[in-house]
């Protein structure tokens, strides 16, 4: 479904009254069979004042470019847990996703590390298992986000098929050593500035977060064992 605009109607308006102006002034002209000096003068006027409108309302279609269309994800919504995690790393990606599902366009969130998927939740694909594909893989071995604005485009979309069919935005998050988040919005060019701050930070947070609890969980077992 099309993300509704408020302003479209606001933003056509100097377009529409910059057109209909000119076009009445250029029909009086044409009708009118002798012109006074002072006419001149106000057509002339006339024209200057729809020009600018019509400046007016292509500026503002640039300023404020309209809303980019939304979908509806095809999938299942749900939460995964990789049942194998600490309780207090659970809860760690339990809230990590709800806020960003809440507070972002995102609708689908992908946490993995280490060649584990450790977390699905929003709209699920019916694929679980995450394989790395060369995009990913960069962000894993470079530790620097991706974003792909417009999914569509990009030929390495094929990779991504752990996510909706017709994801339109991701972004492709560092978490930790070895680890990513990945995000999937609705809509293409939805992520802001300010939004893909945010996730670095409660990605990086996450990935510190897990970092700690996995490795103090690991060396428990393995003192148990040794024990």
């Amino acid at each position: 479904m099309a993300q509704n605009d408020p302003n479209r109607v606001l933003r056509l308006l100097p377009l529409v009254a910059g057109g209909l102006g000119g076009t009445l002034l250029m029909l009086n002209r044409m009708l009118t069979p002798a012109l006074t000096e002072s006419q001149s003068r106000s057509d002339v006027v006339g024209v200057i004042l729809s020009a600018l409108l019509i400046l007016i309302g292509l500026l503002w279609q640039r300023v404020q470019p309209t809303l980019p269309e939304a979908v509806t994800l095809i999938g299942e919504e749900g939460l995964e847990l990789d049942e194998a995690l600490p309780d207090a790393a659970k809860t760690e990606l339990a809230w990590a996703s709800h806020l960003l599902l809440t507070n972002t366009v995102t609708r689908s969130v992908v946490a993995y590390r280490q060649g584990k998927t450790l977390l699905r939740r929003g709209i699920l694909a019916p694929k679980a298992e995450v394989t790395p594909g060369p995009i990913l893989k960069r962000v894993l071995e470079t530790g620097k986000a991706v974003y792909l604005v417009n999914l569509k485009i990009y030929p390495g979309r094929v990779e991504f098929d752990y996510l909706p069919e017709n994801t339109q935005g991701v972004i492709c998050q560092p978490m930790g050593i070895g680890g990513a988040l990945i995000l999937a919005a609705n809509a293409p060019r939805s992520y802001t500035r300010q939004d893909e701050a945010w996730i670095e930070g409660i990605s990086d947070k996450l990935g510190h977060t897990l970092g700690e609890l996995i490795w103090d969980e690991t060396d428990s077992e393995v003192a148990a064992i040794e024990g």
